[in-house]
């Protein structure tokens, strides 16, 4: 029954792995673009979901969309300011844009709250569990987080395959060129996905602070590793490829903090390299955003 119960915790930890990795696969897959700061950008949702439940006194059920919408605002900004004209400089400028904004974030962080961590509680939900008996328990919260993780996964689906936008930007990313000629203007398509992985990404900040219970400036530099490991072990560019790279992640990390305290990181970090050399494309590397 312990490893039953490491099992599943490890899939309510993938949850959240899951759900920091979605923003990452869709910009990729739609953009080609290895957005160094991501990780940070999850934190800033964090701080936005914390500031605004403690100092202007919204609920914090209600910080999980004041997040989102900061937070894809500026997305749509950074888009338009700074990677459209990266794109068209080389490969690389993309991402090195990101980087400096994986500097910046952590740094204006510190300097506006400090290093001390930003708390956001959720009360008595944060301890409490479904009992299943035989010593195996589920807590309500990372319950919610998977299920939110699925949520997400399917409506980024469901727009991506029945709505006209969502065809579009499944169009772009395999031919821009070819849609350009159809007379859709790149950027926009560009902005749009930017504006749905930065909030994307600002959901997982806000619901990882509130299952911490707080946060700290410099987390993004860890969460940005989970998230690019979660994206490459279920494949690059397969929306549910990484809710399963998450699920697998954090059973690794589970189930090694299961035989040491000291193995979660490396355990993970193995299960990653592992596939790296057994499947390559990930376990559902497949189509652009199949």
């Amino acid at each position: 029954m312990t490893w039953i119960n490491a099992i599943v915790q490890g899939m309510l930890l993938g949850g959240i792995f899951a759900m920091a990795a979605a923003g990452l696969s869709l910009n990729f897959g739609v953009m080609r673009i290895a957005n160094l700061a991501h990780g940070d950008l999850m934190i800033l949702g964090g701080y936005v979901a914390s500031v605004a439940a403690a100092h202007y006194g919204v609920p914090v059920p209600l910080t999980v969309l004041v997040s989102m919408t900061a937070v894809g605002a500026l997305g749509y900004l950074v888009q338009r300011s700074l990677l459209d004209r990266a794109m068209g400089l080389g490969e690389l400028t993309p991402m090195l844009v990101t980087f400096g904004i994986s500097l910046i974030i952590p740094n204006v962080l510190v300097q506006v709250f400090s290093n001390d961590a930003q708390p956001l509680s959720t009360g008595s939900l944060g301890t409490a569990s479904i009992d299943l008996g035989g010593g195996l328990a589920i807590g309500w919260f990372p319950l919610i987080t998977v299920v939110a993780a699925v949520a997400v996964l399917t409506v980024l689906h469901l727009f991506l395959h029945r709505t006209q936008p969502g065809r579009i930007v499944r169009a772009t990313a395999d031919d821009r060129i070819t849609v350009r000629l159809m007379g859709v203007d790149n950027r926009r398509i560009y902005a749009l996905t930017s504006v749905i992985a930065f909030a994307t990404v600002a959901l997982a900040g806000a619901l990882y602070t509130m299952r911490q219970g707080g946060v700290t400036p410099y987390e993004g530099q860890l969460t940005v590793l989970f998230a690019f490991e979660t994206v490459i072990i279920g494949g690059l560019g397969s929306l549910w490829g990484t809710l399963a790279g998450g699920m697998v992640l954090g059973i690794a990390q589970s189930v090694g903090a299961q035989i040491s305290p000291d193995l979660p990181l490396l355990a993970g970090h193995l299960v990653f390299l592992l596939i790296l050399v057994v499947r390559p494309q990930g376990l559902f590397g497949r189509s652009v955003l199949a």
